[in-house]
């Protein structure tokens, strides 16, 4: 499905359109930007970091856009040359187009990413649907996923119903409302400056995706046979990472459990744990 009106009025996208404007002029490292074409819609890019230094793509959750790595990218790109890409239909800058999850589209749309950016083989980072999309991707092409990093990731076990209807109720609860959603996501951690503000321009303008991210088989997740990290928060209202962690272990050889004590479903302090991981996973590799 292409929907071109993504927003609820023009005011609204252009609000969106601000903030994340305001996210790249605050961005801390010096960077590119471009638009790859893909099968499913022209696909926006951020660019950091060293150009021969090895490839890792940044993947953001729903509702959002890459502004929100502005506090991590710094130390991703002191190691990795790294791409921030807006997921498709989302509240970023590329293509409005919201592809059927059940279908081939989205391990399509990253292949076509990563052939535009000319990277063969990349570490894959992804948060929430950002983490169910690198997901499609490495079960239908794992050759190319040198490692995963898994963060609150859908797709493994079914969402918590209860936080879905608490969240929408919510969401119709104006700023206030909103204020509760954002302290519900957080977990026990603090709420950022700033962070209530930029939920609620978001979300008072923004026409989220209704659906449930498709579950993989046992069989797809057999084939994710990479060193992968999985990133969860004690707290997570909308998705129990025990469970996620215990399906995972009984699937994937090299997995490796992080649970963040207090974190929610939003979590602080993730580079890091990630960025550990990929220097011991990446040196056992060398020396194997």
């Amino acid at each position: 499905m292409n929907d071109s009106s993504l927003y609820k009025s023009p005011a609204a996208e252009q609000a969106v359109m601000d903030l994340y404007d305001g996210a790249l002029a605050r961005w801390p490292v010096a960077y590119q930007t471009q638009y790859v074409p893909t099968r499913h819609g022209d696909t926006f890019v951020i660019a950091s970091g060293v150009f021969d230094a090895p490839p890792l793509l940044l993947l953001h959750g729903a509702g959002s856009n890459s502004a929100i790595w502005l506090g991590d990218v710094a130390e991703y790109a002191s190691r990795y040359r790294v791409y921030a890409v807006d997921l498709l239909g989302e509240a970023g800058k590329s293509a409005p187009n919201r592809p059927p999850w059940e279908s081939a589209a989205y391990a399509e749309w990253l292949e076509d990413v990563l052939d535009g950016l000319d990277v063969e083989q990349a570490v894959l980072v992804g948060i929430s649907q950002g983490g169910w999309t690198i997901l499609k991707f490495a079960v239908a092409q794992p050759q190319r996923a040198a490692q995963l990093v898994l963060m609150c990731p859908g797709g493994v076990t079914a969402d918590r119903s209860s936080f879905v209807w608490r969240a929408l109720a919510l969401s119709l609860l104006g700023k206030w409302g909103i204020r509760r959603l954002v302290r519900l996501l957080y977990g026990q951690q603090a709420v950022p400056a700033g962070v209530e503000d930029i939920f609620t321009v978001v979300m008072s303008g923004f026409k989220s995706r209704i659906g449930v991210l498709p579950l993989f088989s046992d069989a797809e997740l057999a084939r994710l046979t990479m060193p992968t990290l999985l990133l969860g928060g004690s707290q997570d209202a909308l998705r129990d990472v025990h469970a996620i962690a215990a399906r995972l272990q009984g699937l994937l050889p090299r997995l490796t459990v992080r649970i963040l004590p207090g974190a929610g479903h939003v979590m602080l302090d993730t580079v890091a744990p990630a960025l550990a991981f990929l220097a011991q996973t990446t040196s056992t590799e060398r020396s194997a």
